[in-house]
């Protein structure tokens, strides 16, 4: 059975914890075992949180689960452009993947509530196909 972990941005607990909800089962479903549970404050403290993750050896891939939302600034969108890249090389420097449920950047608010569920399915479907590619 392989092993995942999750990363979860704080920010939009509420959020967040149903995207989580949604991941353990498509999780269970897919036969994957989640060995453990990392919530940060929000999306830019998540590449270090998964850099310590992917080092472990137990652990065959990630997700991170959380949401950038559109502020008054383009503080969002720097932001995500910066933790998408910071992810997309530890995937390379690793060889493991990490299924990217964040929400945004850039996401309106009510945007939100119909993609919590899909985003996070679909992160830990990523998950599961590329541990096997």
């Amino acid at each position: 059975m392989k092993s995942i972990a999750i990363v979860l941005g704080s920010f939009h607990t509420k959020e967040v914890s149903e995207m989580l909800d949604e991941a353990k089962q498509t999780a269970a479903e897919l036969g994957l075992n989640i060995v453990e549970l990392v919530w940060v404050p929000g999306s830019i403290e998540k590449p270090l949180a998964l850099k310590r993750l992917l080092a472990r050896g137990e652990i065959d891939g990630c997700v991170a689960l959380g949401i950038i939302e559109r502020g008054a600034t383009k503080h969002g969108l720097v932001m995500g452009e910066v933790v998408y890249d910071a992810i997309i090389r530890l995937m390379l420097e690793f060889m493991k993947p990490i299924g990217l449920g964040i929400l945004g950047p850039e996401i309106d608010p009510d945007q939100i509530q119909p993609r919590l569920r899909p985003y996070a399915r679909a992160a830990v479907e990523a998950t599961a196909k590329m541990m096997i590619a």
